[in-house]
């Protein structure tokens, strides 16, 4: 009845495995990833037309823990799952940060990822095993995807890194470190590290690099054997508005970039942006969005020439230029600490509260009940 499609490799001593076919067939990927008895179920799912005012790419990633994972039933009085924790969604952000750099700018077509832990053995952490779900569904969907992408967690115990460390080893370790990346380059590195040395970090880094390769020469293999149609993606030849854009305001755009104060910047900019619509407004071939996009590169590559040629940031300051900082405290009467920060035009007001332990944040997760004092 399911042709099943499956895949195992064996990392750092643990076997994972990669499953699809059998479970939510109607999305444009699924896959099951299993690690020990942890197990995660990543679904994509992508609108087939993509809206024409869409200057941006729609893809949201929502990470879920599911308390029965880990044979747990929600406190509180409905007994439900509530709103993503903050947990839930520092790990969708995890995957999202290595995934969304992989898609062709010109691609606008709304995607939903969903990575579900729906098992959870309390000793293979659910988060690298939701990337690899994530990038192998995306892999076998079909979708413009120039993945896969793969992911390592590094630990480092008496003077040795270890690949994807259990919850017991991270306990003793000087370092959590997640890498995540293609065959050829790092997307993403996110780390809590103490004492240790820059040649030790970047180590770690190229052993984690090291230690994902297998996995995504596994998803390629998956993929080879049920990836889906691939999706036709039109890519617009805006070649002659660029080259306009660029002949008419590159020297205004030069300009306002060397204005000090950024009121009058954005004026200058804002004005610039009117003039290279009514370039084109009476031009059909082209869109606002088509002028804005590639103004949007004039103004990226003026900045980034200005920087590496002059060592000039925006509005004239050097590389090493700080703009004038002062300093206020107490501010607020009844506040237990205030401040206010100003640096240039950009301002903090900043409030600390002073609590005691029975203020502490109770959080439920599938580790049990933990408490956060900040």
């Amino acid at each position: 009845m399911f042709k099943v499609y499956k895949k195992e490799i064996e990392v750092a001593g643990k076997k994972i495995s990669l499953e699809t076919g059998k479970v939510a067939r109607q999305a444009d990927g699924a896959i099951i990833a299993t690690c020990g008895e942890t197990v995660v179920l990543a679904t994509v799912v992508g609108a087939k037309k993509v809206n024409p005012d869409m200057d941006y790419f729609p893809l949201s990633v929502n990470y879920q823990e599911k308390y029965y994972a880990a044979g747990k039933i929600p406190g509180g009085y409905f007994k439900r799952e509530a709103r993503p924790t903050e947990s839930e969604t520092l790990i969708s952000r995890l995957i999202d940060r290595p995934i969304r750099p992989l898609f062709p700018d010109e691609f606008k077509n709304e995607v939903q990822l969903l990575p579900t832990v729906i098992s959870y053995d309390k000793e293979n952490e659910p988060d690298i095993l939701s990337i690899t779900a994530s990038s192998a569904a995306l892999a076998i969907s079909g979708m413009p995807f120039m993945g896969p992408v793969g992911a390592s967690r590094v630990g480092f115990i008496d003077g040795k890194y270890v690949l994807n460390p259990s919850k017991a080893e991270l306990e003793k370790s000087k370092l959590d470190l997640v890498v995540a990346g293609t065959k050829d380059a790092v997307l993403m590195v996110e780390s809590e590290a103490s004492g240790l040395t820059e040649e030790e970090m970047l180590n770690a880094v190229k052993f984690g690099h090291e230690g994902f390769v297998p996995v995504i020469e596994m998803i390629e293999e998956l993929a080879k054997e049920c990836r889906k149609p691939e999706w036709t993606v039109e890519k617009k030849d805006l070649s002659e508005v660029k080259k306009k854009l660029e002949e008419t305001f590159t020297e205004d755009l030069k300009k306002a970039f060397a204005t000090r104060d950024k009121q009058d910047r954005s004026n200058q900019i804002s004005e610039i942006t009117d003039k290279a619509k009514k370039l084109y407004e009476e031009d059909e071939n082209y869109t606002d969005l088509d002028v804005n996009s590639q103004l949007k590169s004039l103004e990226k590559s003026i900045v980034r020439t200005d920087i590496l040629k002059n060592k000039n940031r925006i509005d004239g300051r050097g590389l090493s230029d700080v703009r004038p900082i002062e300093c206020e405290v107490g501010v607020l009467p009844r506040a237990h600490g205030s401040a206010l920060f100003t640096r240039g035009e950009t301002q903090a007001i900043v409030v600390a509260t002073l609590g005691t332990s029975d203020d502490e944040q109770r959080i439920e997760s599938l580790d049990g009940l933990q408490r956060e004092r900040f």
